[in-house]
């Protein structure tokens, strides 16, 4: 019996209701962004920033890096979970809303705990220190580069931490085989995870689509 159902827009108000909701400094964050007319679909939904929280949390990560920045509300989600001696290192190719971002982490008592670099992703990424000392990842920039994101990121996850990426399907572009742009790109991309025998990875059709993987010790029988 399959139970999988198709979410209507009243299954997924009602499910969004069962979530939980925004506290103070995150509804000004969503606020604010929302404001800035249709850039603000560059913030990840709030349902995921819930979910971010208990991944954080659940895996007690101490390091955390971020490819994407924009407003700081996932960075923001993965604080508010990650222990006190916790550290968030996210980077992102403009400082375009970076005052927005620091003032809500700021007003969340989380200012000292997430470092923010600006310039090419790529480039930063190889001054991080080669072996495993991250715990959780999260991919959330220019799609042409996850794959290039995921490669140099993964050998620097510790063993059991997460990578998790967004925009997996892309609003839906990413399952069609004559996907072009972005959309090919995420398309390249997930099928450059699935095919990772490094990696334990499942797809979640949250927002936008996310795709959570778990790197696997050496020798694991996957």
């Amino acid at each position: 019996m399959d139970k999988r159902i198709r979410l209507t827009p009243e299954i997924l108000d009602y499910v969004l209701s069962c979530s939980e909701q925004p506290v103070p400094v995150q509804q000004w964050l969503i606020d604010t962004t929302t404001a800035l007319g249709q850039v603000a679909e560059m913030q990840i939904a709030h349902e995921q920033a819930v979910l971010f929280t208990l991944l954080a949390a659940a895996s007690k990560a101490r390091r955390i890096v971020e490819v994407g920045t924009f407003t700081g509300y996932s960075a923001l989600a993965f604080a508010r979970g990650m222990p006190a001696d916790g550290t968030i290192d996210t980077y992102d190719i403009t400082d375009r809303w970076s005052s927005t971002a620091r003032r809500a982490w700021q007003e969340a008592g989380f200012a000292g705990r997430i470092r923010q670099h600006i310039g090419p992703a790529a480039e930063l990424l190889d001054l991080l220190p080669p072996e495993p000392t991250v715990d959780l990842v999260f991919i959330d920039a220019d799609k042409v580069s996850y794959i290039g994101y995921w490669e140099q990121l993964l050998p620097r996850v510790v063993d059991n931490g997460l990578i998790i990426a967004d925009n997996v399907l892309y609003a839906g572009e990413a399952t069609s085989v004559h996907a072009e742009g972005n959309a090919a790109a995420i398309r390249a991309f997930n099928a450059h995870v699935q095919a990772d025998d490094r990696v334990q990875a499942v797809m979640l059709p949250l927002a936008d689509g996310l795709t959570i993987a778990r790197k696997l010790p050496a020798g694991y029988g996957r």
